[in-house]
Formats: structure tokens, C-alpha cells, sequence
């Protein structure tokens, strides 16, 4: 549910920014949700048609790069996604264990296109 005022935090930061260098219209928002930080990018998407009717985001395009969460191996040094239930390195011959790191908890507005 906090989807919800997070999109509505997007939607007017993106119409300050578009106002403050005299856009009109927003035309596509680029957005980076790691798949940790703990929001969901499919409610953001279905939040934004609804809070953005009738202002200067209405109709933009929005574009969400999800980020899959890497894990660091501590003997082979190598970033990699994590097996289910697993923190197993997956280079083939390392037996090494990953351990987190902070990709996969992005959350940020990378660009707005603006007319």
C-alpha cells in the first residue's frame, strides 16, 4: 500500500521538475526498482495511470528497469544472482558463499523526458 504515496511522491516530483525547466507535458519517466527495496514496480505502474490523471504525467510513458538483487561470492570475489534458498556461489568450482549487496535495492527516478 505505500506503493501508493511513493507514486504520488514521483508524480509530483517529476511536475516540479518539468515545471521548474519549462516543460509543459511529461512524455516518459524512467524509474529503477531493484527488486529489494521493498516496492513493488507492477503497483507502482497500476498507481501511476490513476494519480497522474489530468496533471502534466497524464498519458506519460512510464519505464521501470527492475534490478534482480546480486550477491558477492566471499572467496571468488564475483557478483552473482542468488539460487533460491541458497547462498551458494555460482561459478562453476568455487565453493564459496555470497553475501548481500546493495544491488537490488535501487529505487530512483534515472531520467524524465519532458515537451
Amino acid at each position: 500500500m505505500h506503493e501508493y504515496q511513493l507514486t504520488k511522491q514521483i508524480i509530483q516530483t517529476v511536475e516540479k521538475f518539468a515545471r521548474e525547466n519549462g516543460g509543459t507535458k511529461v512524455k516518459t519517466i524512467h524509474l529503477v526498482v531493484g527488486e529489494y527495496s521493498g516496492c513493488v514496480a507492477e503497483s507502482i505502474e497500476l498507481y501511476f495511470d490513476i494519480i497522474s490523471a489530468g496533471s502534466i504525467c497524464d498519458k506519460a510513458d512510464l519505464d521501470i528497469e527492475r534490478v534482480r538483487p546480486m550477491l558477492k561470492c566471499k572467496v571468488c570475489g564475483r557478483l552473482f544472482e542468488r539460487i533460491p534458498f541458497s547462498f551458494a556461489c555460482s561459478v562453476p568450482g568455487c565453493k564459496g558463499d555470497g553475501e548481500p549487496t546493495e544491488i537490488g535495492r535501487e529505487f530512483y527516478i534515472h531520467s524524465i523526458e519532458i515537451e
